[in-house]
């Protein structure tokens, strides 16, 4: 395993993140996998070195967190970075949502108790809130961070505009920076390479980008008629809203055609692509089926060439940006 620094931040990660949200119970989702099934895919990861892991407390309703931290329980502490994230709504409840300071203060408190930690590393705004002051969210954020119950801070997909001001709120009040971004950024959606990245880079925050491999599409086993044979692709309503356009299959053939060539999967080529991006230093990777994980893996190990990464990138055509407040 690789490692690089999480960010400008001291602390080093591994250069996969996994992802927990197919973890937690079915009955949220059909394609999640309980307990007793996820725990498989975490004795891989921290047998491999992964030591960065990502949930939120809206992935299963909370269950995802409790899974997560009693797979981790069996390792120090120390040597794992667990983020989690706030935003979605839990409940019914009006207040049980947002980035209001009621919200956030309840909610570390929640997913603390779920992951069975006092502290999480990097604590993640799931989505901008449109309908709460910045500085309201920044000073809680802030009030998180100075209590100990996270060290660190990070966004999530938003507008570069709405990004910038945070940045510049916080420094204005001398609150938590954020020291990551959680995009939206993989072979068949690049509009994050307009604004968001480059002022990532800018400002020296590292990018986590959610959905690397495009929710399987790059795989090369989609079809426009019936979206694909797995429940996740037929369920997939952002994967089908953002996805599928004749330029996307395009891209998917110069992917197939650089795995043919290289004897690999779709999928290591892909992930391959992403972690050669200036500015990224893990890939949120999902896995449902332990295979997936291993291409994940072996992937790091892949350098592409230049004439690969070209060809890779050719096809590319504008997409309509995904949904931010």
């Amino acid at each position: 395993m690789q490692y690089t620094r999480l960010g400008s931040t001291g602390t080093r990660v591994s250069r996969l993140c996994l992802g927990c949200m197919t973890y937690g119970t079915p009955s949220w989702r059909e394609w999640v996998l309980d307990d007793a099934q996820s725990r498989p895919f975490f004795r891989r990861a921290l047998d491999a070195g992964i030591n960065f892991f990502d949930t939120a407390d809206m992935y299963s309703l909370g269950v995802s967190e409790e899974v997560t931290g009693r797979a981790l329980a069996q390792v120090k502490r120390d040597s794992v970075v667990i983020a989690t994230k706030v935003y979605n709504p839990m409940s019914a409840d009006p207040n049980d949502q947002g980035l209001s300071r009621k919200h956030i203060l309840h909610s570390i408190d929640a997913s603390l108790k779920r992951l069975g930690t006092d502290y999480v590393d990097l604590y993640q705004i799931h989505r901008y809130d449109p309908h709460t002051p910045i500085e309201e969210t920044l000073d809680a954020l802030d009030t998180v961070v100075r209590a100990g119950k996270a060290l660190y801070i990070g966004a999530s997909s938003m507008w570069a505009w709405q990004f910038g001001q945070m940045l510049a709120t916080s420094q204005r009040r001398n609150t938590a920076r954020f020291v990551t971004m959680q995009n939206h950024y993989n072979l068949v959606y690049r509009e994050e390479e307009r604004e968001m990245i480059p002022f990532c880079r800018a400002e020296g925050i590292g990018l986590l980008p959610w959905s690397p491999l495009a929710r399987g599409f790059l795989a090369g086993n989609r079809r426009v008629q019936d979206y694909g044979d797995t429940s996740r692709a037929r369920t997939d309503s952002l994967a089908q809203q953002y996805y599928y356009q004749p330029s996307d299959f395009a891209v998917v053939e110069a992917v197939t055609r650089v795995a043919a060539r290289r004897g690999v999967p779709n999928a290591q080529i892909a992930l391959a692509w992403v972690l050669a991006q200036p500015g990224v230093t893990a890939p949120i990777v999902g896995a449902s089926k332990l295979p997936q994980l291993d291409d994940a893996l072996a992937a790091v190990e892949l350098q592409l060439s230049s004439e690969e990464l070209a060809e890779l990138s050719a096809p590319y055509a504008p997409h309509a940006v995904l949904g931010h407040q």
